[in-house]
């Protein structure tokens, strides 16, 4: 099984990105699971604005279309800014729109038997708004969104420190810390609303499951 995260990212590389830092917790905890992941920063191609799949010379979307029809779990990897998903992904969703109209040899949408979900980062609030627009999007284009398959990281209100950097605000495990608030919930690999968005000890793995389930029917 196999995992495609697009981060979107407003940086090119090898700049840091948060968004990846997280999304990076998610591929590890997917990993255990024996699922294989890879990374696509759109930032680092050439996509043309547009709604269809092939926007002609030089557009490079073709290319990662076919990356995501070939994963069985997409994942999508945002940063907030305005309380809002990134212009990237923007972009992104406004390419798959054509989608919408494609069918596989079966007569089905071409998203159809293949699930999704949603990393979101900022230092500023509406995680759940990104949360909601990308799912939103991503169901109506035909993927199957397990319940709560998304995390987030979110310092507060204003603008703070970056996320990856600040011992606070740290993505990833520096050192065993318990979150100020953790729920057993089934998302892909961290529990929500938690200032450290370390992996639970025993993920759920909403996403992984959801995925092999429907793989696996006829």
């Amino acid at each position: 099984m196999n995992a495609l995260f697009l981060n979107c990212t407003l940086k090119p590389s090898p700049e840091t990105s948060n968004s990846e830092a997280l999304a990076k917790l998610v591929a590890a905890a997917l990993q255990d699971e024996g699922v294989e992941t890879e990374f696509v920063r759109l930032t680092d191609h050439r996509i043309k604005p547009g709604v269809e799949s092939d926007m002609g010379d030089g557009d490079e979307w073709p290319a990662i279309r076919e990356r995501i029809l070939g994963a069985e779990i997409l994942v999508f990897a945002t940063p907030t800014w305005l309380g809002q998903p990134s212009s990237v992904s923007k972009l992104a969703l406004e390419r798959m729109d054509a989608m919408l109209s494609e069918t596989d040899d079966d007569g089905r949408p071409v998203a159809y038997n293949r699930v999704a979900g949603v990393v979101v980062t900022g230092n500023e609030d509406g995680a759940h708004h990104v949360i909601t627009e990308i799912c939103g999007a991503l169901n109506d284009i035909g993927f199957t969104i397990p319940g709560q398959a998304w995390t987030y990281w979110n310092k507060g209100p204003g603008p703070g420190r970056t996320s990856s950097t600040t011992r606070k605000g740290t993505i990833g495990p520096p050192r065993p810390r318990r979150p100020r608030h953790r729920t057993c919930s089934p998302s892909p690999a961290l529990s929500r609303r938690t200032q450290f968005p370390l992996p639970h000890p025993e993920p759920s793995m909403a996403v992984a499951r959801s995925a092999a389930r429907i793989c696996s029917a006829p």
